[in-house]
């Protein structure tokens, strides 16, 4: 969803020439064609690519669910990138009876959201703690936007992505000559992921920063930090 990093869009392209992915379902314009899987979709990232720009970026940077398609890009090899950032993602994976119990219990909450705004504020407060956020005037103002966008999505858009990003195998010690993942690290979402990071990626540079899931697109003090980060990287010619 492109409203996610409204706050950061103008100020990346003021530096880079910029690819901006709507994922099927998730564009507000074509809300009525749901999303589809992790790779169909990473397949028409990668034929826009190719058609367009040759097979080649110098950078890509995924949000939360965007580091999946990152990871995925970065382990199927059919285009390449220079810089992968993976961006406070989770790269949650289990078995499909899992998946489906958990993605039965997340479209509920979704469509009971819908219902009222009482219920779309339980759900507000059911994503604030399962990301640990610690509640003030800009993280309050994004999630309420962020609850009121799930619950406007097509109903098979939640489901389908949750379940498919669960199932859809991200390979272990992935490592491409010419290429360099590196971790927005957000340290308030606890150990368990950096030690996800290094599983799933050969040598990641960790970038830690103190602060929550992704706050840099809703927390003013972070978003700078951030942005100097990824410019310092994308600088550098040591692949």
């Amino acid at each position: 969803m492109t409203n996610d990093f409204h706050t950061v869009i103008d100020r990346l392209a003021q530096q880079y020439h910029l690819i901006c992915v709507n994922y099927d379902g998730f564009d507000d314009r074509m809300a009525e064609r749901p999303f589809t899987d992790m790779l169909t979709v990473t397949k028409k990232i990668e034929r826009y690519i190719l058609k367009r720009h040759g097979g080649r970026v110098d950078g890509a940077y995924g949000s939360s669910l965007g580091g999946s398609f990152v990871g995925l890009l970065i382990q199927r090899k059919v285009i390449h990138i220079d810089h992968g950032f993976i961006g406070s993602s989770d790269l949650d994976q289990g078995n499909p009876l899992v998946a489906r119990i958990m993605t039965g219990i997340v479209g509920r909450w979704i469509a009971d959201a819908a219902k009222s705004q009482k219920k779309r504020q339980k759900l507000k407060d059911m994503l604030v703690k399962n990301f640990g956020m610690d509640m003030d005037s800009e993280t309050d103002a994004f999630m309420d936007q962020f609850a009121g966008s799930m619950v406007s999505l097509h109903p098979k858009t939640v489901s389908r992505e949750f379940y498919s990003d669960y199932v859809t195998p991200l390979e272990n010690d992935i490592h491409v000559d010419g290429t360099t993942v590196h971790i927005i690290y957000a340290l308030k979402m606890g150990p368990k992921y950096e030690k996800r990071y290094r599983k799933h990626f050969r040598n990641p540079d960790i970038i830690p920063f103190d602060m929550q899931h992704e706050a840099w697109i809703f927390q003013s003090e972070w978003t700078q930090p951030i942005l100097d980060a990824i410019a310092d990287r994308m600088d550098s010619q040591d692949h």
